[in-house]
């Protein structure tokens, strides 16, 4: 109905326009002849719909002119359309036509505002990217003041407003042109995210105390809308976008899939952006509003020139898979060394934080961390728990949770601490895998799954419960040299590593031939002692 009044004023307008000398306008009735038609008179209605949604090319421009066809955003479809209405000659009331046409980039100033009033948020801010002038008419002050009051003022009562009330209002309304163009859309928009971020936060605050993490993320990411994008960057600066295709949650993670037959030319490629995407304007609180702008905040920043031999992590067939930290992988296809696949995996600790609170430049920060002091000589140094699973493709080879890990100062070494989960000697402690370990890749022609590959995920909490170390990544069984006093000396021996700015991970497995199973043997972090002084303001 608002887009209608919209219309309704730009008819109003264009009739005044297509009144010629000697010739009468319509009856203050308004009523027409059958001979006109009414389907003459919706027709015409539709058309000024159309021509209203339609950023148009400039003032004077012919449909039928390069550049009516050329203006930014225009479809060909819509313009065709437009054409053939024109075609008829006839104007409202089934008058002519005039010679000199009226299109919406040249209608006055105050008309145009007057229509950009009936216009919700989400449509101002594309009807800003048409030219210039309408990127300065959609940012005008009184038009997005309407939208700000009506979203954010505080209820009404049903009193007559006074005398003062009413000068107060006039008062703000005039204020309102003092500030900048622009200002109450700025304002209209961080608000909107802020009252976003601030119901994501409540969501997000219960927490499992089995791997805590916050248990309702999947709920947050629902709330949200939130997706995520790669940004593949040529070294011309050309961009690439692709949305993700296939998403899999589970407690610890998320692992978004990129597939498809639209790859750009690997061989022109220089970087790969990873960026989460929200909706900016919510109908909060049913759903996201679908194809609106969106708020892009960078994840992570990959360089494509670092998938070298030594980051091939396996190989089938049909691809080849590189890994890139943190928690990328890409696949490429054999014969053509070109893209097959693009994987992310994501920890959920503060991931909905890192996927809406930054910009297209830079990531988000973790808030400073606050050391809680303690006068215990192994402070930092006891009460951790482990959460760690390996996984692919939803089917799961490993879920354990190890309490109460402990070290000593007698562990300090080259700069880390040692942790050690599974003694090697205690066979008690030793844990099998569940099935045929394999990483599980899909594209549009084919699909298939690489032994020995799975993803890992690690969760390490504080003796007060919070993470202190997590990470989601790619991992591959290599074999290595079997130890001379292996409890089962008879099977292959395989080794699991990990490492980035906070630790290690080292992993050895033992394979038994007779079930086909695998067992880990031995299981130790390593935790840099730079991040414990940091974490818990301690002086080792």
């Amino acid at each position: 109905m608002r887009v209608a009044e919209g219309a309704r004023v730009w008819w109003a307008w264009r009739g005044q326009c297509s009144y010629l000398p000697g010739v009468a306008p319509p009856t203050r009735s308004g009523r027409v002849s059958m001979a006109t038609g009414r389907g003459r008179l919706l027709q015409q209605h539709w058309l000024g719909l159309q021509v209203l949604r339609l950023p148009l090319g400039g003032a004077g421009a012919a449909p039928g002119s390069d550049r009516f066809r050329r203006g930014p955003g225009v479809r060909a479809a819509a313009f065709r359309t437009l054409g053939k209405q024109h075609a008829l000659d006839e104007g409202p009331w089934g008058r002519p036509w005039p010679h000199c046409p009226a299109w919406l980039d040249s209608m006055p100033s105050e008309i145009l505002l007057k229509i950009l009033s009936y216009l919700d948020a989400a449509t101002l801010l594309c009807v800003g990217c048409v030219n210039r002038r309408f990127y300065h008419l959609a940012n005008d002050n009184l038009v997005w003041i309407r939208i700000y009051s009506s979203a954010f003022s505080p209820k009404r009562y049903n009193w007559r407003a006074g005398s003062v009330e009413r000068t107060a209002e006039s008062t703000n309304l005039l204020s309102v042109e003092d500030k900048d163009a622009g200002h109450w859309k700025k304002e209209y928009i961080m608000k909107q995210m802020a009252s976003l971020r601030a119901a994501l936060a409540q969501v997000l605050k219960p927490v499992n105390l089995y791997t805590g993490l916050p248990e309702n993320t999947k709920e947050a990411l629902r709330i949200s809308g939130v997706g995520w994008v790669i940004v593949l960057r040529e070294k011309s600066g050309r961009e690439h976008v692709l949305e993700h295709v296939d998403l899999f949650i589970n407690d610890s993670s998320v692992t978004i899939a990129w597939y498809g037959k639209a790859w750009p030319c690997l061989a022109a490629l220089s970087t790969l952006d990873l960026c989460g995407v929200m909706p900016v304007f919510m109908d909060w609180p049913r759903s996201p509003t679908k194809n609106g702008p969106r708020w892009c905040s960078l994840v992570a920043k990959y360089s494509l020139s670092d998938m070298t031999d030594s980051a091939m992590m396996g190989c089938d067939r049909f691809v080849r898979l590189f890994r890139l930290d943190p928690g990328l992988l890409v696949g490429l296809w054999k014969r053509e060394e070109e893209l097959a696949f693009v994987t992310a995996n994501l920890h959920i600790s503060h991931l909905v934080e890192r996927s809406t609170l930054g910009s297209a430049t830079v990531p988000y920060e973790l808030p400073p961390h606050r050391a809680l002091l303690d006068d215990s000589p192994e402070y930092g140094l006891r009460g951790y728990q482990l959460h760690v699973d390996l996984h692919s493709g939803g089917a799961f080879y490993l879920c354990s949770t190890f309490c109460n890990l402990f070290t000593n100062t007698g562990c300090i070494e080259d700069g880390y601490v040692k942790l050690v989960v599974i003694h090697f000697q205690n066979s008690v402690e030793h844990l099998p895998l569940i099935g045929e370990v394999g990483l599980c890749w899909r594209t549009e022609t084919a699909d298939g799954c690489i032994k020995s590959c799975s993803i890992m995920d690690v969760t390490l909490l504080d003796e007060y419960g919070k993470p202190f170390w997590c990470f989601s990544s790619p991992v591959c069984m290599r074999a290595s040299p079997s130890p001379s006093d292996s409890p089962r000396s008879t099977g292959q021996t395989f080794c699991i590593d990990y490492q980035d700015a906070v630790g290690a991970v080292h992993a050895e497995l033992v394979r038994i031939e007779e079930t086909e199973e695998y067992f880990i043997v031995s299981l130790a972090l390593r935790l840099r002692l730079a991040k414990i002084n940091h974490w818990f303001g301690t002086q080792y």
